[in-house]
């Protein structure tokens, strides 16, 4: 699509929303960028444009009917919803509309390697990427990471590699975008709220491998009962990984919790899980899709068992923060649904105090607190899901719960409670959104006031 001189409009001014006007700046678009978020201060907004402002038309609040009738393409930001009566009068009308992913990747030149999830995405992209770069000059890590594809999609060369965290908001816009390499590491129940049933969010995250041939790959979690039932649906090539039993091809961690790679009949030892500074199953998991990509991508097992042994946490994923009077924290403000805090909570060794709740994403978490047997002694509720979760512990018969108004109050209350060698795990099983403006900030502020407490 020949974009010079067309009229785009581009839904949401957040980071996504600014790179995308960044890009179809340098094509000689018209352009309005429009959020309906009356709070948001314009004059910011401009000045988040940098050189491109006086080529951009920013309005908040109400979009003029005239300037969507006149726009020849919609862009979405991912937080858009698409099922909003602008998105379906530009489908009605046959107007293109590309979510911030597919425009970037029209310009992308190179390999991308694409990764999703419910749970696992950001590491598996970080470890991902730091294992590309070991081995190719040019690598772009973007995406739900929190860097957005078009920013460096006119960078990329053919040599390049793109390696990116795709949300299932950004996957229910996709129409071209074609991985090299494609993961899809689980799925849970998660954004409810945003695509309604679990048809449609899986039908989200298949999008990944939509447009991949034969000559391509898409690495599996064999352990994923959906994954299985679904993969038959695939034309590329299957690459599957296992935490719980052996594989005649694919990778799987071994009684001796040696990863193994199995292919064309030879067994190969990649790494011990004790040798890697991740913790817990679904790292283990996130580790061997990552190796599976690098070596789709011919990474070398010697430089993928390199990065393996060097890679730290990501930030807010099971973070070590620090200890405070012989009790260790940790910091999983990214366990945003209840899968993810499982997770975490296995991960766990000692006795825990939990801290949980947040925004309400219609999540269940039944399973969650099923989790906790002996090893949560105390459960401290936040946000708008307190109550809901406090009820659902009171069916399973889970007492050990108290309500706290902040963050602060709630840091306290942890330190009055765990014990030397216990722990306090902040992995809230919802959404930040509400008291937090992400959940980043809910990490940081929750590092920052324990870095506060007495040693």
């Amino acid at each position: 699509m020949d974009l010079k001189n067309r009229n785009v409009l581009i839904i949401g001014s957040g980071i996504s929303g600014i790179a995308a006007a960044k890009l179809l700046a340098d094509e000689g678009c018209n352009i309005t960028l429009s959020d309906s978020n009356v709070k948001l201060d314009k004059a910011k907004i401009e000045e988040n444009l940098g050189n491109i402002k006086d080529r951009v038309e920013v309005i908040i609040g109400a979009l003029p009917e005239d300037t969507a009738k006149a726009a020849d393409l919609l862009i979405l930001s991912p937080g858009v919803p698409t099922d909003i009566p602008l998105v379906k009068d530009f489908r009605e009308r046959g107007i293109p509309v590309w979510g911030e992913i597919e425009l970037a990747g029209r310009f992308a030149k190179g390999s991308l390697c694409a990764i999703t999830g419910t749970n696992g995405k950001t590491t598996t992209t970080a470890l991902t990427g730091e294992i590309m770069k070991k081995f190719y000059d040019s690598v772009f890590v973007v995406g739900n990471i929190g860097i957005p594809y078009t920013e460096y999609a006119k960078q990329t060369t053919e040599r390049s590699v793109i390696v990116a965290e795709l949300s299932s908001f950004q996957l229910e816009t996709v129409e071209t975008v074609h991985p090299k390499v494609s993961a899809i590491l689980n799925i849970t129940p998660d954004h409810l709220n945003r695509h309604h049933t679990m048809d449609n969010y899986i039908a989200a995250k298949f999008n990944i491998a939509r447009f991949q041939t034969p000559e391509d790959v898409c690495v599996l979690n064999y352990e994923d009962e959906e994954l299985k039932k679904r993969s038959k649906d695939l034309r590329c090539r299957i690459v599957w990984f296992s935490s719980r039993q052996p594989l005649e091809e694919g990778l799987y961690v071994d009684g001796n919790e040696d990863i193994i790679l199995a292919e064309n009949g030879v067994k190969k030892k990649v790494v011990n899980v004790h040798e890697m500074n991740i913790i817990g199953r679904h790292n283990y998991e996130n580790a061997m899709a990552a190796i599976a990509i690098a070596h789709a991508m011919k990474v070398p097992l010697e430089l993928i068992r390199e990065e393996l042994r060097e890679f730290k946490a990501v930030e807010h994923r099971i973070e070590y923060t620090a200890t405070k009077k012989g009790v260790r924290y940790y910091n999983d403000s990214k366990g945003t649904n209840p899968d993810a805090s499982i997770q975490a909570v296995r991960a766990m060794d000692a006795k825990t105090v939990l801290i949980g709740g947040g925004f309400d994403k219609k999540s269940e978490y039944d399973e969650w607190i099923e989790e906790f047997g002996d090893k949560i002694k105390l459960l401290v509720l936040i946000g708008q899901t307190a109550k809901d979760i406090a009820a659902c512990c009171d069916r399973h018969g889970f007492k050990n719960y108290c309500f706290a108004d902040s963050m602060e109050e709630t840091v306290k209350i942890c330190a009055e409670n765990a014990k030397p060698g216990e722990c306090v795990l902040l992995s809230p099983a919802c959404a930040s959104w509400g008291m937090f403006e992400n959940y980043e900030q809910r990490g940081r502020i929750f590092k920052e006031l324990v870095h506060k407490l007495p040693d």
